[in-house]
């Protein structure tokens, strides 16, 4: 299982919101570039980063951060916030990002996700923020009708690449992911989950060994890693091979089976 360090940039600076909430957001690094640098050196293989402002507009805003993350590192990296039109997408694409994550428009504009994964094969994920079992859009200020599942299921016909599922309730709040929702959406569809919310400890990450047969394959992982309540090369060391010797004796996996 693929262990992915998040930057959430909010003008220009690598920042962690609490539930999403813009208005409790806190600063951990003025600059995004060596925080992405020090994931590397612990042995990252790829980094996921969100333009905060990008979500919020509409459109990509943080691109002079995210250039220079591209261009410092060696691993590939994944873009999401604010991607609502083929444009934004193709500019950053160009810039050298590998990976596009589309949100609000999977919901709002299912056919361009579709065309998007046509024009760039393998490049396209959606990100499928939910608020109780519902598709939050628009930088998580609003909630849609839309389930999560019956999402995943139409994005994966459109060509989506991967889906980041994230729990809004559980993001920022260090309370470990929600294993239900991920255990039903992996079982609902055949291309990869990525896991995002909540995960506070490498017992948390050993949990999500449990799903990664049913699909789940990486975890998105933010704050507890700038707290320092995960230290990104130890998790990398526990769950990279999937050394399930490495899982606390008293886990108990059968409620995640």
């Amino acid at each position: 299982m693929e262990v992915i360090p998040a930057i959430d940039l909010l003008e220009g600076r690598c920042v962690r919101l609490y539930q999403g909430d813009y208005t409790r957001s806190q600063v951990f690094n003025d600059n995004p570039v060596e925080v992405a640098q020090q994931w590397v050196e612990q042995g990252a293989t790829r980094l996921h980063v969100v333009d905060l402002d990008g979500a919020k507009a509409g459109k990509p805003v943080n691109l002079e951060a995210i250039a220079a993350i591209v261009d410092a590192i060696p691993i590939p990296v994944e873009i999401g916030g604010g991607l609502r039109t083929a444009e934004s997408v193709r500019q950053l694409l160009h810039l050298g990002v590998r990976w596009a994550i589309l949100g609000t428009v999977a919901v709002e504009q299912p056919e361009l996700v579709q065309t998007l994964a046509q024009e760039f094969p393998e490049q396209i994920i959606v990100g499928i923020d939910a608020r109780n079992g519902k598709v939050a859009t628009r930088g998580w200020l609003e909630t849609s009708e839309t389930q999560a599942t019956q999402l995943a299921v139409q994005m994966q016909e459109m060509g989506a690449a991967e889906i980041i599922y994230t729990d809004i309730h559980r993001d920022g709040t260090m309370s470990g992911p929600n294993l239900e929702a991920l255990r039903e959406l992996a079982n609902t569809i055949s291309i990869p989950v990525i896991a995002s919310g909540g995960v506070s400890s490498i017992t948390d990450l050993l949990s999500l060994i449990a799903l990664e047969p049913q699909g789940v394959t990486a975890a998105i992982v933010g704050r507890a890693l700038y707290t320092g309540d995960i230290i990104l090369s130890e998790a990398i060391r526990a769950v990279g091979d999937g050394r399930i010797q490495d899982i606390p004796p008293n886990l108990d996996f059968s409620s995640f089976a």
